[in-house]
């Protein structure tokens, strides 16, 4: 078992909103970026997300997701739970296959891959694959 990744969460109250075990996160992330890729997974707050979206996309306003490679083989993923759970709300989806969905397009952003067809095509590969 890879020990190559690590889920934080940042946000408060005692529980997650979801059993971050029923999503595969290490699965997927081991699919798209390798066993020995070194992922953070953190959950934050709207407020922190603001804060992280006005410094490095100078967009201010919360966002449901951030992706920072930190080299080829290291990277961080920031997921906002208050905006996911807005966006799998206006989309349909339920909340954890919208993570799921989420975490999916993070992977592959730090894969190196920007916005566009070919990044749609491989996402939608791996949708697939785990059922999101």
């Amino acid at each position: 078992m890879s020990l190559n990744f690590s889920i934080i969460k940042e946000t408060p109250g005692a529980k997650p909103s979801v059993s971050f075990r029923a999503i595969k996160f290490r699965a997927i992330k081991e699919a798209i970026l390798g066993k020995s890729y070194e992922l953070t997974l953190i959950f934050t707050d709207a407020p922190k997300m603001k804060k992280l979206n006005t410094i490095y996309r100078d967009k201010e306003t919360a966002t449901d997701i951030l992706s920072f490679p930190v080299s080829d083989a290291e990277g961080e993923i920031y997921m906002c739970e208050s905006e996911a759970l807005k966006e799998a709300q206006k989309f349909g989806r339920s909340y954890p296959n919208f993570l799921a969905f989420l975490f999916i397009h993070g992977c592959v952003h730090l894969k190196g891959h920007d916005h566009g067809s070919t990044m749609e095509t491989i996402e939608a590969e791996f949708r697939k694959k785990f059922k999101v």
